[in-house]
């Protein structure tokens, strides 16, 4: 697991941050969805500037039961998409974008 990114939340309950990797440096905000079309549509769009990276959904950690949400991130640029954790850091200063690479199952 890796750190890709800090964010902070607002009253509205939306976050602003960024995402860092080796090939990515972003400002970036994650948005709340105010009218889902269907149940598993996204929570929150994620944006870099005026443009939409990606999309938020959330959910809870099955053995902590602590909520987070599950980003996927996709741009042109990328040879594939980004998935990742937004968790509430221990100290409850702010939150951390956490990667991990898929298993393929």
């Amino acid at each position: 697991m890796a750190t890709i990114g800090t964010f902070t939340k607002d009253e509205n309950g939306n976050y602003t941050g960024s995402v860092r990797t080796l090939s990515v440096n972003a400002k970036a905000r994650i948005t709340a969805e105010a009218d889902k079309a269907k149940d598993n549509a996204p929570d929150f769009r994620v944006y870099a500037g005026s443009a939409e990276i990606g999309a938020a959904w959330k959910k809870t950690a099955q053995d902590t039961g602590r909520p987070y949400l599950s980003l996927k991130l996709d741009d042109p640029s990328f040879a594939q998409p980004i998935y990742a954790s937004l968790v509430e850091m221990d100290d409850s200063k702010g939150y951390s974008l956490i990667w991990s690479r898929r298993n393929g199952n």
